[in-house]
């Protein structure tokens, strides 16, 4: 059975609706939880792809948060090893500094719903093109990537350029939350860190304003998530059947 490794940084930020698509693909997930176990080396030779998830810290804080210099590390080696990697906010941007491209704080987080369009590459690549010309993604970040040199610019929104790329063949920086689904928008309104962010970030919206849209929109969201994480999960393929005795 085939097995994903899974970065998580914080246990408000799971795998959202990924996680079971990815069990219904039959995919076994190990995760490993830096914000539990911040000394984990893990060793990516056992895995066929690499998830890494979002998280409050940022690139920058690995003075003094060594497992990001960890996490940088593995994903330069599942790079190196040809295996899909899919980062997802903080995860998108560790990619990004991996490859060489600056990571900075946004002049205005974004915390919402925000309409992303997709590029001419990102209307055309393999695992982006269900989203079409652009929809109402959600977001909650306040810092951003620039594009890697040799990636594919896949995505922007207004106020963030730089919403998503490709590099190589399976490599993608997601920087919207395509993961979230309505248990975990609403975990993150509920969660008082997270609240004050929002209310810090003076958007002119607040825990209901949000909650309200998100009754409009997730269910959309959701079934475009979907069609573009079942794309990704093509690269890294499906488990092969166990044949038993007798079984034709």
């Amino acid at each position: 059975m085939s097995r994903l490794l899974v970065f998580q940084h914080v246990a408000a930020e799971p795998l959202g609706s990924l996680d079971r698509l990815i069990r219904r693909r039959g995919h076994r997930i190990k995760f490993v939880n830096f914000e539990r176990n911040p000394e984990a080396q893990p060793q990516l030779d056992r895995y066929r792809g690499l998830i890494v998830l979002g998280g409050p810290m940022n690139v920058e804080d690995h003075a003094h948060r060594a497992h990001l210099l960890t996490e940088l590390r593995a994903i330069e080696t599942a790079l190196k090893q040809d295996k899909p990697v899919l980062g997802i906010c903080l995860g998108a941007q560790l990619l990004a500094h991996v490859l060489g491209a600056p990571v900075r704080r946004q002049r205005e987080a974004e915390i919402g719903w925000y309409q992303v369009d997709t590029t001419d590459a990102g209307q055309a690549d393999p695992v982006l093109a269900p989203l079409g010309a652009g929809a109402l993604l959600f977001q909650w970040h306040n810092y951003t990537f620039e594009i890697p040199r040799e990636a594919q610019h896949l995505a922007a929104s207004g106020t963030c350029p730089n919403q998503a790329f490709r590099y190589g063949r399976g490599a993608y920086g997601f920087q919207f939350h395509l993961e979230a689904n309505q248990p975990l928008i609403e975990r993150w309104l509920s969660t008082p860190a997270y609240r004050e962010e929002l209310r810090s970030a003076g958007l002119g919206q607040d825990e209901a304003a949000i909650r309200t849209r998100t009754l409009a929109e997730v269910a959309a969201m959701e079934q475009r998530a979907e069609a573009v994480f079942g794309e990704f999960l093509d690269l890294i393929g499906r488990p092969m059947r166990r044949i038993t005795l007798g079984s034709r």
